[in-house]
């Protein structure tokens, strides 16, 4: 019963770990109006749970390994407590930066799941597995929906403090329904690391996952804020077209990994840049509010399917070493969501526009699309 019934309770668990992930960025607008935050470190209040978010997804894929996710998750969900207690007590900026690195446990949880729900399904399945694992990621539209709504009606260190809620039932979900049984990788990290850092494939779906997944959070945290100083929204107005660009790359995200388990993952990964770069030019225009959202929505669709994929290759490419691969790919991504606010924000500061940090994505984009395509064609010659 236990084994059948992880698929359902680590989605769970991924949307708790995101739900708390992007607190700060969803409540900036309200977090603004009581504490007095310099205008160049606003950006890098919302960007700071990504640091750690991505840097811990490699020690927690290995530890998946070896203590089972069971472990690994509760106590995850038991130190996000005090970070959470105390951004809800902050009163100055240091305050809410110390509570936000550590918030980025939050994000940190995704490389449980990816590393131990395919131990449950055969090889065939785990694309479509890991997709509808990775539909957890639409905690971050649940907050970014729910906690302004919180916050309007009450307080946002109300709206923080139900988090609290949140957390303790997690744990308690986890205790009774986590499988002890879970199979266990013994191999030491080093040694699995050593076995595929010179592999060429670990770094090209790192770099994929880090223009893929760092879009959907660079944007994530990037929209709420941006939407109602630029667009003049209310937030919970800006909330809700955030929640709708995460609950499509979410829902796309399970759709990427099944089509990836049945065509060609690179050539889909290379339609998923070309889109990519498509979007930001849209927003690089600079258009009214529709077009705008046109813009967006095109990039959450391609950042779903592209995340779906890259998650696709990873076992099939790294069976024996999963659990760090996993951590390894799973960080770039998260790192990748780290740095495009703060150069949006850099490139409005310094150019009045932020179009220039939107062409340095495209281009990304493009010689992402360039790298795929490249080893399609060098797979497929193998292949023949």
């Amino acid at each position: 019963m236990k084994k059948s019934i992880q698929l359902p309770l680590q989605t769970g668990d991924l949307i708790v770990g995101f739900m708390v992930w992007v607190i700060l960025s969803s409540l900036l607008p309200y977090i603004l109006q009581d504490i007095a935050i310099p205008p160049d470190r606003v950006a890098l209040v919302t960007a700071v749970p990504v640091i750690l978010g991505s840097v811990l997804r490699v020690p927690l894929g290995y530890l998946t390994n070896r203590l089972g996710a069971r472990t690994v998750f509760l106590a995850s969900f038991a130190c996000l407590l005090l970070p959470v207690w105390l951004i809800s007590e902050a009163t100055t900026y240091e305050a809410l930066i110390t509570g936000g690195v550590f918030l980025g446990i939050g994000g940190s949880v995704f490389s449980v799941g990816v590393t131990s729900l395919p131990k449950y399904y055969p090889r065939e399945r785990h694309g479509f597995v890991n997709g509808v694992y990775g539909f957890g990621n639409m905690g971050t539209a649940l907050t970014t929906w729910l906690a302004p709504l919180a916050a309007a009606a009450w307080d946002w260190r109300v709206a923080v403090k139900l988090y609290l809620v949140l957390l303790v039932a997690a744990i308690a979900v986890n205790l009774v329904l986590g499988d002890r049984t879970e199979p266990r990788v013994k191999t030491p990290i080093v040694a699995q690391v050593k076995a595929v850092w010179r592999d060429g494939r670990l770094w090209a779906l790192s770099l994929f996952y880090f223009v893929t997944f760092g879009a959907f959070v660079a944007l994530t945290v990037y929209l709420p804020n941006f939407l109602a100083t630029h667009y003049g929204l209310d937030g919970v107005t800006a909330g809700l077209f955030t929640s709708a660009f995460i609950v499509a790359a979410a829902a796309v995200r399970v759709l990427g990994g099944w089509l990836a388990d049945r065509l060609d993952c690179l050539r889909l990964l290379a339609g998923v840049f070309a889109a990519l770069a498509v979007g930001a030019a849209v927003l690089a225009l600079a258009p009214g509010l529709p077009v705008y959202l046109a813009g967006i929505y095109l990039i959450s669709a391609a950042c779903g399917i592209g995340n779906g994929v890259v998650f696709k290759l990873v076992p099939t490419y790294f069976l024996g070493q999963v659990g760090p691969v996993n951590g390894l790919v799973s960080m770039w991504g998260g790192l990748g969501g780290f740095f495009p606010p703060l150069v949006l924000s850099a490139s409005t500061a310094a150019f009045g526009s932020n179009m220039p940090g939107l062409a340095l994505f495209a281009a990304f984009c493009i010689a992402c699309l360039g790298v795929a395509t490249w080893m399609g064609r060098k797979e497929r010659a193998q292949a023949s």
